[in-house]
């Protein structure tokens, strides 16, 4: 075990809390990524088909998108998660929206809105190789929990917890 690992089964526990609540955040992050992306490729088909500009505002166009059900998720029920505003991945995420004039993408020209929909996608995959190399480091936590837990007992647990 090296000096950065947590030593005590309530260290190991409060270390592996804080980093699902990290996954927490930037899997919600990158959902948000996804929903904007999806209006990126729902407004390049639009085009595509030469189909009408939509109605809806943003917003409303927003929480269609973020209604639709979409098959392939977790089996575990989601924790609730609170990002702040200022979450240094909701920022960058609206940096890039801003730069690419996400709120105003029926008005851009079809080479800006490809170059919006690709920062969205490469924000999309940054954000699920962060949430992947979480889950190692979850799984590593788990695992030195485990082991603490086998070889002390489980009354280890009660009395560390």
């Amino acid at each position: 075990m090296s000096e950065n690992t947590p030593s005590s089964v309530a260290d190991i526990r409060a270390r592996r809390q804080a980093l699902q609540a990290e996954e927490d955040a930037i899997s919600f992050v990158r959902r948000l990524a996804q929903g904007r992306l999806d209006l990126v490729r729902d407004e390049q088909r639009r085009r595509t088909q030469g189909t009408d500009l939509p109605t809806a505002s943003l917003e409303e166009r927003l929480a269609e998108v973020f209604g639709q059900q979409h098959g392939g998720g977790s089996a575990r029920p989601p924790r609730e998660t609170n990002v702040p505003a200022d979450h240094h991945l909701v920022k960058e995420l609206d940096q890039v929206c801003e730069h690419y004039s996400f709120e105003m993408m029926d008005t851009l020209d079809d080479k800006s809105l490809e170059e919006l929909g690709g920062s969205l996608e490469m924000f999309e995959k940054t954000c699920s190789q962060m949430r992947h190399e979480m889950f190692d480091q979850i799984d590593a936590l788990t695992a030195e929990l485990v082991k603490k837990v086998r070889e002390s007992g489980a009354g280890s647990v009660v009395k560390d917890s």
